[in-house]
């Protein structure tokens, strides 16, 4: 296998220990990736520093022609990078063909805003006070360095990639230990496109790589997406430089479920919402509210769904939904399901794991939980659901707002102006009415709570990655 550090524009083999990736489906190990040292961290930061005056000053219309190869690449590379996500990640086909279209959306959608750049320049500014003159001027943030997740590999790096190289930062991507493969194709897009050498920069490696990229005084920004744990730490560390941040973090939102709603419909959408990616998704909606005058209905046709629901390997046959991506989430989510029997929570269906080979877990569902439990209030980051009725809509809103978390929460009702009015009052950053959860890159992404500072996305994304400055002249 190549060397999996893509520093300076060159590939390296990293200093560290080799870290094992797997094939979560069968349990067993496909490729050895050496992770990248504290040094090697420093010499990707040194690279984008010397690469930042020349990648800035470039026009966006150039700009955006680098991120519409980016977007060309991944589609030319398409079925080898499905393959690859369906194997490193356990994902479905269906899930791993929307990621990978997810991605090439992203880098045309700020090509496109890369594009608009030159013409936002130097905009005059309306005074009220006489004798002077202003314009504006948006201006790259400067280096920045990129830590992403395993559960969304290549989405997510495109999330932050896209923006950033758009708007004129140099940077520094790690990924996943879980998941570093496919990102590697970005430093190979890179190479193919002639990318100026040490604007972009990647270094594979897990948490002490993170944390010497994080520490590094020599950047300018920093983005994270994963737990609200690290989070917390990645703060810490961008506190000590005053340095701007973006946190996506995790989430425990909720469903809620109208006495008017179509039940098939309902029962579609909160199984999306719970078993997407196997339900590692920090969106999840895990917390299910339900009327009280349909809840039986419901979990009667939520359970038949479930039981009929396809669980195995994707790459031997068509399922629903594959593995946990890794042995300690596998582990973590086994470690609620004994919980939840410690608890005495009951169990609709599944709570579970289920045989081997494989990091597999049956998709679970816990009725009436106590608001006390440790299954209601924490993140589970795998398909269990936990479930409550409600009597009106101001309790169905007091259960879904209290919650150390707010990222995003799901409405289903047939009447659209109470819909709306509930979505106004739930404390979270996005909000689907009777959908499945689709993301587009034109809107915002991001939480309030404990799920994050900051927005992914739409031309707010762009914006994350901007600094402005204003000139004012006085005019004699």
């Amino acid at each position: 296998m190549k060397p999996a550090l893509f520093i300076d524009g060159h590939w390296v083999d990293g200093d560290g220990a080799p870290m094992p990736v797997h094939d979560p489906s069968l349990g067993q190990i496909m490729a050895q990736v050496p992770a990248a040292s504290a040094h090697q961290v420093n010499l990707a930061v040194q690279a984008a520093r010397r690469a930042l005056p020349g990648w800035r000053s470039l026009s966006g219309a150039r700009r955006a022609e680098y991120l519409q190869g980016f977007a060309r690449h991944l589609q030319q590379r398409r079925e080898g990078l499905i393959a690859l996500q369906m194997r490193n990640n356990g994902k479905p086909r269906h899930e791993a063909e929307l990621d990978l279209d997810d991605a090439i959306a992203t880098f045309d959608y700020y090509a496109g805003l890369a594009a608009q750049l030159d013409a936002r320049q130097d905009q005059p500014v309306p005074l009220q006070a006489p004798g002077f003159s202003a314009h504006c001027r948006f201006e790259a943030l400067g280096v920045v360095g990129l830590i992403v997740p395993w559960n969304f590999p290549l989405v997510t790096s495109a999330w932050k990639l896209a923006p950033a190289l758009a708007a004129g930062c140099t940077l520094v991507l790690k990924p996943s230990e879980v998941t570093p493969l496919i990102e590697q194709v970005y430093g190979e897009i890179a190479d193919a496109l002639g990318l100026p050498a040490g604007v972009l920069n990647l270094v594979a490696g897990a948490g002490k790589t993170g944390a010497a990229l994080s520490q590094h005084p020599g950047l300018d920004k920093l983005s994270f997406t994963g737990s609200t744990a690290t989070g917390q730490r990645v703060m810490a560390s961008s506190a000590a430089f005053c340095r701007p941040l973006t946190l996506e973090l995790g989430g425990k939102s909720p469903i809620l479920v109208f006495a008017d709603a179509d039940l098939d419909q309902a029962v579609h959408w909160i199984i999306g919402g719970f078993c997407w990616n196997a339900g590692q998704m920090c969106s999840a909606t895990s917390r299910l509210l339900v009327h009280e005058s349909i809840a039986d209905a419901l979990l009667q046709r939520l359970r038949s769904a479930l039981l009929a629901l396809r669980v195995g390997n994707p790459l031997e046959q068509e399922v629903d939904m594959g593995p946990l991506s890794c042995q300690a989430q596998w582990r973590t989510v086994c470690t609620y399901l004994e919980q939840a029997r410690n608890e005495g929570l009951e169990c609709l269906v599944g709570g579970h794991a289920l045989p081997g080979p494989g990091w597999f877990v049956a998709p679970t569902v816990y009725t009436d939980v106590p608001t006390s439990s440790r299954l209601w209030q924490e993140e589970i980051f795998g398909p269990v659901l936990c479930m409550r009725r409600f009597s009106d809509e101001a309790q169905a809103l007091a259960l879904a707002n209290d919650s150390a978390f707010g990222l995003v929460a799901t409405v289903i009702s047939a009447d659209l102006q109470r819909a709306e009015r509930v979505a106004a009052a739930l404390d979270v950053g996005h909000v689907w009415i009777n959908s499945l959860q689709a993301v587009f890159v034109e809107t915002s992404w991001g939480g309030t709570k404990g799920s994050g500072i900051g927005r992914e996305l739409g031309p707010w994304g762009l914006a994350a990655y901007q600094s402005i400055k204003h000139l004012t002249r006085y005019l004699g």
